[in-house]
């Protein structure tokens, strides 16, 4: 074995590469699940809206547009990471790309569960109530934000 392999082989294990793959795993599929779940919601209150009012199917579909860009967010991460594997990987490295992957993915989750609920609920009330549409949309661009913000950790612990 060479002097450089060893020196190398010291804090670069086998299992560090491990990590960065289970954060690129965690960034597309949590953020995916939530951005599945928030269309799904979504797409249940305005089928049940355009009932009554199939006008106002257009106007509806914001939070299904919200939810799909939260897997993009997840997509974003899940590359970036997968492109930094090299042969020579430090533990270091493999733990921070993890916790990128964990913070854009569950924050994403949890966005998208909100887009969801707020999705359903809100498109419903604005078709029975129109004043209430631009509330429904600050709430739903409120819980866009919480993907933003573990987009944006996620961004800063891979630049570590």
């Amino acid at each position: 074995m060479a002097e450089g392999d060893a020196e190398a082989s010291v804090d670069t294990p086998p299992y560090a590469v491990f990590y960065c793959v289970i954060g690129a795993v965690s960034a597309i599929v949590f953020t995916t699940l939530g951005a599945a779940y928030g269309t799904a919601k979504s797409g249940v209150g305005i089928a049940s809206m355009s009932q009554k009012h199939p006008e106002l199917i257009m106007k509806a579909i914001i939070p299904v547009v919200m939810a799909g860009i939260i897997a993009i967010y997840g997509l974003v991460v899940a590359v970036l990471l997968a492109g930094s594997l090299t042969k020579f990987y430090k533990s270091y490295h493999g733990f921070l790309n993890l916790s990128a992957g964990l913070a854009v993915g569950l924050s994403g989750l949890a966005a998208g569960i909100t887009i969801g609920v707020v999705g359903d609920a809100g498109v419903r009330a604005a078709a029975e109530q129109s004043r209430l549409f631009v509330g429904i949309i600050l709430i739903l661009i409120f819980a866009e934000v919480l993907a933003l913000y573990g987009l944006i950790v996620a961004i800063y612990l891979y630049t570590k």
